[in-house]
């Protein structure tokens, strides 16, 4: 077995290969930028090499330095993880002639599937289903709206090289399609370096279900079961199951044999991923394959109690695979969310900054957190923005919901905003509850976006209880250390008031063994806690059931996060609450002559000048950040008075790009 390998990533799974990698006892070494020197896989590896500045570009893609880096170590293998080179067929095949070994598929099976025109070609030869579409790369946006015509509304269109979400427009009509073609071709060039771009039809109520499969160097193959990841924002997946709620035996059998034929075709050796798009009729075509480890691969882990990293290290030493397809097993249900740094209230704008507290879910033998951040460490605004996977299992669906939705309350995140409400606010939606949902879910049922006024919660009497209990242990800690005299004593008030979003709860408190019984009218909440105010997770029983929720006190203020919804109760005297009630509401300044960046960004592009005309859907202006685009359009007509910052500008929150006259 390897002794020593080099892991040509950063963040989350570099820690991953590094777990498994010390698991099998074979040295690491992790080679990072500038911006990464203080990571968590930095301090995890045996050794760690600098290869350039924060920029991906000066380093993380820079094949040379990594080669000088195995070299430098004496590392035998590199194991790429996921984007960067993973799928990269030069840097594949430049290690081979060094004599290093790369952990993935060799470099002329990643050159045939990384081109999602070739790859297509390959499927139709091997009998594996296609989409009908045009094949060939196109030359400009006319030609794709006459072959869009051709096909038939709607049609995909795609960068031939793309990934991630990266390079890729659904049309529905002419215009859609001539914007769209120069839209994929701009954002294929600048994230590829590869401008070609195909067209297919697009299928309707769509599933996106993938296969897991595995190929050694001996001509032994198998399928791991499917995933869906059909729960997707702009492309971008945001909660994966295995296996899938829409797919019976029949369907998972041929689905299987189809990705191993495909492999089969290009001699494919390590792990990788066919994908499908499923239609409602349960009719599937082929996506594509991704040569590499993919990110939602715990869930595969899980069900079939196979570590694919530790497999993709066996077959690149050259080693069978130590089991056939009637081996795999399929034990339970799995589900994974991505925990992004991005704010759902915000329209999922990138949050950036210091991790002030992360405290994840304890690891236990049905909860796994794949994480590369710490408590103190910083998300940067030069990579994306996934701060770690949360993954469950269960023993069924509806198990691995409720274990999910346990796990994300006592996932605690401060100092950036992150997606947690939302994905919490999704495990309970009656739809996904259901397993009725295909990839325009997100669309279909968040067309205005994502507010807290989605997030409903069974029982808000309950949050005013659990914030009254609260707010009694502050009181009552502050008359223990507030110095009083004999017979000057004060008082804690047992009758309280709880306004909490437009709703009032008159409460009152008397204290039982280890807790406090909170009366609402008719209604007793029975507390039981050793909760402390430092503590930001708030666990005990209510009425003897277990609760666990997110509170800390924020001036006046308790907030309060549960099942994904976040509230900000006061607690307080009759007399202060009904002055509270009578204080006039203070309005925000008027912003609406400014355009303010909305997130931590590079300004790629300005759009207009001073004393240009504007209407509202205009482009403004175009802000990068954690390796996506963000457009700014105008929300009303207008006419620009200034240009206040320029392309190349980093920008802060709320940094003014244009001023309106």
């Amino acid at each position: 077995m390897f002794k020593k390998i080099l892991i040509a990533n950063r963040g989350e799974i570099a820690c991953r290969v590094i777990k498994t990698a010390q698991k099998m006892g074979i040295k690491t070494v992790a080679v990072y930028s500038e911006a990464d020197k203080r990571a968590l896989f930095v301090a995890l590896a045996d050794e760690a090499v600098c290869i350039g500045p924060a920029a991906s570009a000066q380093s993380y893609l820079m094949a040379d330095k990594i080669i000088a880096a195995c070299k430098q170590t004496g590392a035998e293998a590199v194991h790429p993880g996921y984007g960067f080179l993973s799928e990269n067929a030069d840097f594949s095949r430049r290690l081979e002639e060094e004599g290093i070994k790369f952990i993935g598929p060799k470099h002329y099976s990643i050159a045939k599937m990384g081109d999602k025109i070739e790859s297509k070609k390959l499927a139709l030869d091997a009998k594996v289903n296609t989409i009908p579409g045009h094949n060939e790369a196109i030359s400009g946006p006319d030609e794709a709206v006459k072959i869009a015509q051709g096909i038939g509304y709607p049609v995909m269109i795609k960068a031939s090289a793309g990934g991630g979400g990266k390079g890729l427009r659904v049309a529905f009509n002419d215009k859609e399609a001539h914007e769209g073609f120069s839209s994929c071709v701009s954002e294929a060039k600048n994230a590829f370096g590869d401008d070609r771009v195909f067209i297919e039809k697009y299928v309707l109520e769509p599933r996106h279900i993938e296969i897991q499969l595995l190929g050694d160097s001996h001509g032994n193959y198998v399928y791991l079961n499917e995933r869906d990841c059909s729960i997707q924002r702009r492309h971008q997946k945001v909660i994966e199951e295995a296996p899938s709620p829409f797919v019976d035996p029949a369907m998972r059998k041929a689905m299987g044999e189809q990705a191993v034929a495909l492999a089969r075709a290009v001699n494919y050796e390590s792990a990788g991923t066919v994908e499908f798009v499923v239609g409602a009729d349960k009719s599937f075509y082929f996506l594509e394959m991704n040569t590499r480890l993919q990110v939602e691969h715990p869930v595969t882990e899980y069900i079939t109690g196979v570590d694919l990293v530790e497999q993709m290290i066996r077959v690149a030493y050259g080693e069978k695979l130590s089991f056939s397809q009637a081996d795999v097993k399929l034990d339970g249900w799995s589900m994974e969310c991505r925990i992004n740094a991005e704010d759902p209230f915000r329209g999922f704008l990138p949050s950036t900054g210091r991790l002030v507290r992360f405290d994840p879910p304890a690891e236990r033998e049905d909860v796994r957190v794949d994480t590369g951040v710490y408590d103190g460490g910083e998300i940067s605004m030069f990579y994306d923005s996934m701060i770690a996977k949360l993954i469950v299992h269960g023993k069924d669906r509806d198990d691995a919901i409720q274990k999910m939705r346990d796990a994300l309350n006592e996932f605690v995140i401060r100092g950036i905003s992150s997606n947690i409400p939302f994905q919490a606010a999704l495990l309970q939606h009656p739809r996904f509850c259901s397993g009725n949902f295909n990839t325009g879910f997100m669309v279909e049922e968040y067309p205005d976006g994502f507010d807290a006024s989605m997030v409903p919660h069974d029982d808000p009497a309950l949050l005013a209880s659990v914030a009254t209990f609260a707010r009694m242990r502050y009181i009552e800690r502050a008359v223990q250390i507030s110095g009083q005299m004999a017979g000057h004593g004060r008082s804690v008030k047992k009758d309280l008031v709880v306004l909490m979003a437009g709703g009032r709860y008159p409460v009152s408190v008397e204290a039982i063994d280890g807790g406090m019984r909170i009366r609402q009218g008719d209604k007793v909440y029975d507390i039981v806690s050793d909760w402390t105010f430092r503590d930001l997770l708030f666990k005990g029983t209510v009425n003897g059931t277990p609760i666990c929720l997110q509170i800390e006190r924020r001036g006046l203020c308790y907030h309060i996060s549960h099942f994904g919804l976040q509230v900000q109760p006061m607690v307080m005297t009759e007399v202060a609450a009904s002055l509270l009630e009578r204080m006039p509401e203070k309005l925000p300044p008027d912003l609406s002559k400014y355009l303010l960046s909305p997130m931590p960004g590079l300004l790629r592009e300005v759009a207009v000048q001073p004393g240009q005309e504007v209407k509202a859907g205009e482009k403004l202006a175009v802000i990068e950040a954690m390796k996506m685009e963000n457009v700014l359009k105008a929300e009303q007509d207008c006419v620009v008075k200034k240009v206040v910052a320029h392309p190349g500008a980093s920008l802060t929150v709320d940094e003014i790009i244009i001023e309106f006259e």
